[in-house]
């Protein structure tokens, strides 16, 4: 369970920082909204799943799913440029976060 909640954990980091980059100095009132409701459930659920997955992988894997997700929702919106390189990289983060789970 811990595992799941994890994951979503990690979606809900590209949810609030992506409604972060959207709130233009906390004045837009609908992305301010997503952002603290998408925070605090996002730290909720680390909190929860570090209480059976050590800290170091727990957090690595959280912040490496909400790490490529907010990339891909920003090459997939055009708000960052998209090439061959930057996918690889992103491709490397995720067989990272991949292992870091096997390895477990």
């Amino acid at each position: 369970m811990a595992w799941i909640v994890l994951i979503a954990s990690g979606m809900l980091e590209a949810v609030w920082a992506t409604a972060l980059g959207k709130m233009q100095g906390f004045s837009r009132l609908a992305p301010l909204v997503v952002f603290v409701v998408a925070l605090t459930l996002s730290m909720v659920g680390l909190g929860y799943a570090m209480r059976t997955l050590p800290v170091g992988t727990a957090y690595a894997i959280w912040v490496g799913i909400g790490a490529v997700l907010t990339v891909g929702i920003a090459m997939a919106t055009g708000a960052e440029p998209v090439s061959l390189v930057r996918i690889a990289l992103i491709l490397g983060i995720v067989a990272c976060v991949v292992g870091l789970k096997l390895t477990h």
